[in-house]
């Protein structure tokens, strides 16, 4: 019996954390408003003009809307992993919040774990909110392949964690890691086609693209049923972005300080 309070505590203590992260979550106005309701407050708003709802050759007789919603999703995704969660780590760090709980029979790993599972719980209900919305609303069709996008939802929500943990890691402090993280959010923006169609993005930029976390354009893919121009296979781009996070979460747990 002793034995299995044992295996049963870490799991009992990781649940009250992670509902206790989970309760100052929801008491953030900034990462409820922004990170889970903003795509999706974004997506509504344009899907109100009525010519972005409107099929267009340009955009292979889809609507804007339809091609707009997975990057939509997008924005969520980013705010929610790499900006709102290495700050937070961060912050936890330089109030020695981290530091304080080494001192006790709970390790500040488990604090890690929790802010984890909020932020990618945060980051599935965006994207449900998301995806219901614009179907209810603006008729835009559910993902055609339900598959290949939860799989790409989950890898690339996974490897934007690891690597707003890698930032944690790294960031000598709060402010450090915002600065840090919005560079590489932009960053990862622009690769994914965000800010500009990836067919006028240079020839190295729009590869890089293919399989830069969160996977924008196989998002769009698996979203609309389009095969895309990739040159790279889908499974092929989901394996190296999966890579990409395993590395980034191995390099975060090698660096990262405790205090």
């Amino acid at each position: 019996m002793s034995t299995d309070t044992t295996r049963r505590a870490p799991v009992s203590t990781l649940l009250r954390v992670t509902v206790t992260e989970a309760r100052l979550l929801t008491r953030e106005p900034v990462a409820i408003s922004v990170g889970i309701l903003l795509p999706t407050a974004l997506l509504l708003g344009l899907g109100a003009l009525p010519t972005l709802r409107e099929p267009s050759p340009e955009f292979g007789g889809l609507r804007f809307v339809d091609t707009w919603a997975p990057m939509a999703l997008i924005l969520g995704m980013g705010i929610l992993c790499v900006q709102h969660l290495p700050t937070t780590l961060a912050a936890y760090r330089e109030r020695g919040v981290l530091r304080r709980m080494s001192t006790t029979p709970m390790h500040p790993g488990m604090l890690l774990s929790a802010q984890i599972i909020v932020v990618f719980a945060a980051a599935a209900v965006s994207a449900a909110l998301l995806v219901l919305s614009s179907w209810l609303v603006l008729d835009v069709e559910p993902p055609s392949r339900p598959l290949l996008f939860t799989a790409v939802f989950t890898v690339g929500t996974a490897s934007l964690i690891a690597l707003g943990v890698l930032i944690a890691a790294v960031a000598p402090s709060a402010g450090a890691a915002n600065g840090l993280s919005m560079t590489l959010y932009m960053l990862l923006l622009l690769l994914g086609g965000v800010f500009l169609p990836q067919h006028v993005m240079p020839g190295f930029l729009a590869r890089v693209g293919e399989f830069a976390p969160p996977g924008a354009q196989l998002l769009l893919e698996s979203w609309s049923g389009g095969a895309g121009d990739a040159g790279l296979p889908q499974l092929v781009q989901l394996a190296i972005m999966a890579g990409i996070a395993v590395a980034a979460a191995a390099l975060a747990a090698r660096l990262f300080r405790w205090e």
